[in-house]
């Protein structure tokens, strides 16, 4: 694959590998990238991260461009999984997290994890973006904060969800998962709390 990757390696051998996507405004070393790879590291995953075409065209020009069609996101993740020749778990931020819930089935995934899922876009709940979750074929979690405007309890409780797919809400976090500051948490707080999430998760279905 021509674009860059990354990649965040833990103190422990036969790790389990991470395939981590960004969302649609931010590329793969924003800083909530960073730590959230991190932190993920930590817990003893394989961390990989990449961009979209339209992420990486901007690190080439500077020029800032709307994500590609799904069709395109589909492929560039399809391209990089066919590279990995261990299990791997898909997972991604935001948008990132939405592809790779679609993708997850067709690239023989040991299951998906999306942290602050896009249930709809921002005061348009009708607008859901949930018909591939109504019924999952492999693990899943959702990782949420409670002030997500794409998606709170309240908003997708009605949902028609599949009741497999797994749910933990982070108390207070918006869509980068930063709390209230009367709270007296800190964003690195809702990541390390969404990160050891994540890894309890790849533990039990890997």
């Amino acid at each position: 694959m021509s674009n860059p990757v990354l990649l965040n390696e833990p103190e422990v051998a036969h790790a389990v590998t991470l395939v981590l996507a960004h969302g649609a405004g931010a590329p793969m070393d924003s800083p909530f990238m960073e730590e959230l790879a991190g932190q993920l590291a930590s817990h003893g995953l394989r961390v990989l991260r990449f961009e979209f075409p339209y992420m990486a065209a901007r690190r080439a020009d500077g020029r800032k461009r709307p994500p590609n069609p799904m069709a395109v996101l589909q492929a560039s993740l399809r391209e990089l999984c066919s590279t990995i020749d261990a299990p791997f778990f898909l997972a991604g931020k935001s948008m990132g997290g939405r592809v790779a819930s679609m993708m997850a089935a067709e690239l023989e995934a040991q299951g998906f994890i999306c942290f602050g899922y896009p249930f709809h876009p921002p005061g348009k709940l009708e607008k859901t973006r949930i018909e591939h979750l109504r019924q999952v074929t492999l693990p899943g979690l959702i990782i949420q904060g409670t002030r997500d405007p794409f998606g709170k309890p309240q908003e997708i409780e009605g949902y028609p969800l599949d009741p497999d797919l797994q749910m933990r809400w982070l108390e207070g976090g918006d869509h980068d998962l930063t709390p209230l500051k009367r709270s007296g948490l800190t964003q690195s707080n809702l990541i390390a709390q969404a990160a050891r999430h994540a890894a309890e998760f790849c533990r039990q279905h890997a």
